[in-house]
């Protein structure tokens, strides 16, 4: 096999860093610079596996460094925010009645709702305290046993 660009080694080893399967990689590789890579070519990469052990010191700490920001940087990912999923959800649905999959456009409809936060029940809040998480009655409630019918114990 012919030796990689940089660029190509760098792409492979952040896509790996960020949690990507080898065969996704070397699918992106493919479409991204067209370039054909072997799974096997592209684990050599990871420095968690075996065969990415002999990886330059340079790779490794672009791993490192790729993989760290990336597991503090949520929000650089698109569904973890509701209104992406919300507005994915909705093309879906749009999609699936124009086929005529009902079912599936119900179900997405759920999930949906469920983003919003049950909205598609019809679930109440009742609150069980009072003002200002105070308690309802003040003095409690009085309760009397009775032993027999009248009498109390």
């Amino acid at each position: 096999m012919t030796t990689l660009p940089d660029e190509v080694k760098t792409f492979i080893v952040q896509q790996l860093a960020c949690f990507d399967a080898p065969s996704a990689v070397v699918s992106a590789v493919k479409d991204e610079f067209a370039v054909a890579v072997t799974r096997q070519a592209v684990e050599a990469y990871d420095p968690n596996k075996v065969q990415g052990q002999r990886l330059s010191e340079e790779l490794k700490a672009l791993f490192a460094a790729t993989r760290e920001r990336f597991l503090a940087d949520q929000a650089a990912i698109g569904v973890s925010h509701r209104m992406v999923r919300l507005r994915r959800l909705d093309r879906m649905v749009n999609k699936a009645e124009a086929q005529g999959n009902m079912s599936l456009a119900a179900n997405l409809l759920e999930q949906a709702a469920r983003e919003c936060g049950d909205a598609f029940t019809n679930k109440r809040q009742n609150e069980v305290s009072g003002k200002d998480g105070q308690p309802l009655l003040a003095g409690g409630i009085a309760v009397t046993f009775i032993d027999g019918p009248g009498k109390p114990s």
